[in-house]
């Protein structure tokens, strides 16, 4: 199983980045999709869900209206595109599968917001 996220890098304060996460090794249509991240000193937060049935999304608060999280299945791919970047969404990011009690992590990208 792997889940391999990229697309992270350094950005100034309303700029975008779109994250992806390729994943192998399991049946990723049955698996709900989401991101997490994680800043210096802070506990990992749920940052947005898609879940396999119906592709219905979830967000934090904190991102509502900036983030979208996708999904294609075809390409067992999922995607966090971010928006208007503030220096509060600086951390790194982590890809996450969930099946049951099944749960993969990826080993995490860094999003750095500077100006």
């Amino acid at each position: 199983v792997q889940l391999v996220e990229s697309g992270g890098g350094l950005v100034q304060p309303g700029g975008s980045l779109r994250l992806a996460c390729a994943a192998s090794g399991f049946y990723f249509s049955n698996y709900d999709m989401n991101w997490y991240r994680q800043a210096p000193g802070k506990e990992r937060e749920l940052v947005a869900g898609i879940f396999s049935v119906g592709g219905r999304t979830s967000y934090a608060d904190s991102v509502k209206g900036r983030f979208a999280i996708s999904r294609d299945n075809a390409k067992k791919m999922v995607y966090l595109q971010m928006n208007s970047l503030e220096f509060e969404d600086m951390a790194v990011y982590y890809c996450n599968a969930r099946f049951g009690s099944r749960v993969y992590w990826g080993q995490g990208t860094q999003v750095t917001v500077s100006s």
